[in-house]
């Protein structure tokens, strides 16, 4: 029998602080905390002022781009011994998060970079690649990864790419769709079959380089969000690679690319929820100074209603993203969790920001307001990375393996 204790009113029962007590999930250790705040100053000191023309150009400025080198952003969780900041996946992830809050397309520049190039050559490529490309993608050279194609999409292994082999190496040849950071990058993981009728696998991972002949950036996306970002096709008519080109043995490709996306995930889901942040942000500042009958307009329950909404479902997706970036740093099961966080931060992004939009009345429907500009880029979220409908089906078979 359980015997319940009854306290006075005045006197709260006293609970024993001890070492051994886990910490929040959103507690951020001393090096966390310090990290994230230089990353927030130079998104409000360097990148905001920048944000607006950068959209309307749809170029992400150079300047900006070398700064975020020096700042180690674009290296955070590469080893030390090669020029990177040695930190760890869920700093990765704080910088997404605050980058987000300002510019969605810086945000996912330093992603792509950091959860999915550097982190699967940092996991597949031998000591030599390591050395070789790990030191340039920390200090110098942008990174791609070039999985998807005009028929591959959501079938992400239906590729047409090929990957001949002949007495020095390979040939390849074939065309990439929608890779982004393809704009600036010097170095690009480029996925192709070896053998078509071995289906899935065949794929093989390459390390291309951007000078190598027959290799061509070629069209640019004109896209309704995250414009600043650059969207390319890639055309590979013939490039010739050596044996030392390939990451990984030759036919894993496809367990490279499933693995690395499991954890790029986590960092949309970052980006995602970085822009609700940044949503929620501009509809509270614009609700203290709004009037309207004499009021400010978060002095109306209605006005105030929708803040608490918009206030809970970030700090939900928050702790969802957190709570995958945790699992994975610590080596536990994390694949479900991703999964759940991609789909729902992806799902409050949208909504928070048209809650925004809707907040500020008619100048949040102009460009003179930012709220607009995260509108759009918020759409992106159910697409890149897997679409929300996939995610739903990785979820859906997790559940359904564990209840069987």
């Amino acid at each position: 029998m359980i015997v319940f204790r009854e306290y006075p009113e005045t006197v709260m029962p006293q609970v024993a602080v001890t070492e051994a007590i886990t910490p929040p999930l959103t507690a951020l250790q001393e090096e966390e905390r310090l990290f994230q705040s230089s990353v927030r100053q130079f998104a409000k000191e360097r990148l905001a002022p920048h944000v607006r023309a950068m959209d309307e150009e749809g170029k992400f400025r150079s300047d900006l781009l070398r700064e975020m080198f020096d700042l180690g952003l674009m290296g955070i969780d590469i080893h030390e011994q090669y020029g990177g900041q040695g930190g760890s996946f869920f700093q990765s992830i704080l910088a997404i998060e605050e980058l987000a809050k300002l510019d969605p397309s810086a945000s996912v520049i330093v992603d792509v970079q950091n959860t999915l190039v550097s982190n699967a050559i940092e996991r597949w490529a031998n000591s030599e690649q390591k050395k070789k490309y790990l030191s340039r993608l920390a200090t110098q050279s942008v990174g791609a990864y070039a999985l998807s194609e005009p028929g591959s999409g959501s079938d992400a292994f239906a590729l047409t790419t090929k990957a001949h082999r002949d007495r020095n190496g390979y040939r390849l040849s074939g065309r990439k769709l929608w890779i982004t950071n393809a704009g600036e990058a010097d170095i690009f993981l480029v996925f192709a079959t070896i053998d078509p009728n071995a289906g899935y696998r065949g794929i093989t991972c390459f390390l291309i380089e951007r000078n190598m002949p027959g290799f061509q950036v070629g069209k640019k996306e004109d896209k309704l969000g995250i414009r600043a970002s650059s969207t390319c096709e890639l055309i590979l008519e013939d490039v010739h690679v050596g044996p030392e080109q390939v990451m990984g043995e030759a036919g894993k490709g496809y367990k490279i690319a499933i693995e690395t996306l499991n954890e790029g995930r986590i960092g949309i889901a970052a980006q995602m929820l970085g822009l609700a942040e940044g949503a929620l942000d501009h509809a509270l500042n614009y609700a203290r100074e709004r009037k309207q009958f004499g009021k400010r307009i978060g002095d109306f329950q209605g006005v105030q209603f929708e803040l608490a909404e918009m206030a809970t479902r970030v700090e939900a997706a928050r702790l969802m993203v957190y709570n995958a970036a945790r699992l994975r740093d610590a080596g536990e099961p994390f694949v479900t969790q991703a999964a759940m966080a991609k789909y729902f931060c992806s799902v409050i992004a949208e909504e928070v920001a048209s809650d925004a939009v809707e907040i500020l009345g008619g100048v949040g429907f102009t460009k003179d307001y930012p709220v607009e500009k995260l509108y759009r880029d918020a759409k992106i979220g159910r697409i890149y990375e897997g679409t929300s409908n996939m995610q739903r089906v990785t979820i859906a078979k997790a559940l359904l393996d564990l209840a069987g």
